[in-house]
């Protein structure tokens, strides 16, 4: 078809003026807040990996994650606004502030409603905080156990945390502008040396044998101490036997309500924890290893990266090769694929499995997970051998437990006891109950765990000994309970926090959560329809927090059936 003069130039499909945007669709880019993005990154690469670390950077200079500054990140970093907006919705630490809506109080108080805190009056202590304060200035919001359920009630302001906090000694942190973390006393690393620290880890990057190493954790009977129980050196052959490039993941999100070890053992003697890491690293071949640490522990994140800077300066570990990642408010990311997945920068979702992440694991590459404390023996047992732990016998039971005990008793705390010890000698341990106190109950592992009653005070509180029992062990963190306390209510508290804490993938657990929670407030519990519903939670879950949950609901039907 030919054109005529004036059809020329104008396209074969329109004649007319075109009609397409001024601009494109969604948020427009502004330039103040892309400024501000590009001076806080600046010197950073922008790989998507760090878009955790960079949502950091903006609410820690900020406050908040205004929209636009989002909009500016996601052009920064070549991303949709939507996946920027995703990851950042999912985590709790992050504040997004949409259009039109207000920023934040500069001051956010979080007070810890846990188990432990709970106990220690946390409800009482939230409601008093606010109707006390000005609300335009300080935000007072519920937060998840917080790893100090030894100082219960314990409470965040700002990044200080408060232990055994009061409204006097908040109102007093307050007016000091006292809103930073405290770093308590610890071994640093010139210390450290003068103790023969960092010697095996060198002995071995000389001449060492893997499979030697192997041998004496397995020896040793170390398992691993996040709560699963897998056995520790089996790992490394698994991670061995798939190709590289190979990494190690350490799992510092310690969020199980009523454990604190890993914290007690990184404040005071955080080398012991790094050398077992870089051993373990060495033991895989491992080209990066990295921690993932959550955000409750501040002062935990500064001694990490006071230290790894001190290895670095001497030549033990080269620039980058530790690289230290900042958790941001998610107990779902205590899951080994879902902590994998918030240090790719994305939502902590669960992975299908198979496959394992021993064998596609960060960036698909195989990955060699393990708990802080696990590391804590790698490192002794390389440095003093097996006996460490396998000398040690109770009850049947070889090894040693770090014990986080919490709630009514006379003195909590973390106590390192035999492996086979009973509630009574763990309770004995931290002092005896509290004064006033008589013993009804209590949790062996974390709400996962659920309740058992005092009359079960003689089973040892190991891997495989609570089983028959419908209940394990976990991360070991033990929260007593006494004749003033009902175990429906410590229950209701339990499943309150899974139901706030589920990641929302899987329908089980989202909505078998919240339902739980519902049936669970009734005067009288309608049993039938609860043991159903655990049932279908945990066989249907894709995760350990579905599959757990019912856990509470199950154990205190069975053993506290005149409370429901």
């Amino acid at each position: 078809m030919a054109l005529d003069e004036s059809q020329k130039g104008k396209g074969v499909w329109k004649s007319g003026k075109g009609k397409g945007r001024v601009r494109p669709k969604g948020r427009a880019l502004e330039d103040q807040p892309w400024d501000e993005i590009r001076h806080l990154l600046a010197g950073l690469p922008r790989r998507r990996d760090l878009l955790i670390e960079f949502l950091h950077l903006i609410q820690d200079a900020y406050g908040h994650l205004s929209a636009a500054h989002l909009r500016a990140l996601a052009e920064e970093m070549r991303l949709s606004m939507a996946e920027v907006y995703e990851v950042a919705t999912f985590y709790a630490h992050f504040d997004v502030v949409k259009e039109g809506e207000v920023a934040p109080p500069a001051l956010t108080i979080r007070v810890c409603d846990s188990l432990s805190c709970e106990l220690a009056g946390a409800q009482a202590l939230k409601t008093a905080l606010e109707d006390g304060l000005d609300a335009s200035e300080v935000r007072v919001l519920r937060a998840p156990c917080m790893g100090r359920c030894d100082a219960a009630p314990v409470l965040e302001l700002g990044h200080n945390h408060i232990d055994n906090a009061t409204f006097d000694t908040v109102t007093s942190a307050i007016a000091a502008d006292d809103t930073h973390a405290h770093v308590p006393e610890y071994e640093g690393f010139e210390a450290y040396l003068k103790t023969g620290g960092y010697e095996a880890l060198r002995t071995l990057r000389m001449n060492g044998n893997w499979e030697d190493v192997q041998a004496k954790i397995k020896e040793s009977g170390l398992r691993g101490l996040g709560g699963a129980g897998f056995p520790s050196g089996t790992k490394w052959g698994f991670v061995r036997g798939n190709a590289g490039p190979r990494y190690l993941a350490v799992n510092g999100d310690e969020g199980e309500p009523g454990t604190f070890k890993d914290r007690y053992y990184l404040e005071r003697v955080p080398h012991l924890f790094l050398e077992g890491m870089l051993i373990a690293a060495w033991a895989v071949e491992a080209d990066t290893a990295f921690i993932y640490m959550r955000d409750e522990y501040p002062a935990v994140l500064e001694i990490l990266t006071r230290e790894i800077k001190a290895l670095e300066a001497a030549g033990i570990v080269a620039p980058g090769f530790i690289d230290l990642r900042r958790g941001a408010g998610a107990y779902i990311c205590g899951e080994e694929s879902a902590m994998i997945e918030s240090i790719e920068g994305k939502r902590g979702m669960p992975r299908h499995r198979p496959p394992y992440v021993a064998q596609v694991g960060i960036y698909g590459q195989p990955t060699l997970v393990h708990n802080v404390e696990t590391l804590h023996w790698i490192a002794r047992i390389c440095r003093e051998g097996p006996e460490v732990l396998n000398s040690t016998e109770k009850n049947g039971r070889k090894g040693l437990r770090s014990y986080s005990v919490s709630g009514r008793v006379a003195a909590p705390g973390v106590y390192l006891l035999s492996a086979g010890s009973t509630i009574t000698d763990v309770i004995a341990a931290a002092g005896g109950m509290a004064e006033g106190h008589v013993f009804k109950a209590y949790q062996p592992g974390g709400p996962s765990s659920g309740l058992l009653p005092a009359s079960m005070h003689d089973v040892p509180l190991d891997f495989d000994t609570l089983q028959p029992h419908d209940t394990f062990i976990g991360s070991a963190a033990v929260v007593v309970l006494s004749d003033q306390d009902r175990a429906r209510d410590a229950a209701l508290n339990m499943l309150r926090f899974f139901e706030d804490e589920s990641c929302g993938q899987c329908t089980p657990c989202r909505v078998g959560c919240e339902k739980a929670v519902k049936l669970m407030q009734a005067d009288a519990w309608d049993q039938p329809l609860l043991d159903e519903l655990c049932t279908a939670m945990a066989d249907a879950s894709i995760c350990g927090l579905g599959q757990a949950a019912p856990n509470p609901i199950r154990l205190t039907m069975k053993h506290f059936a005149d409370e429901i």
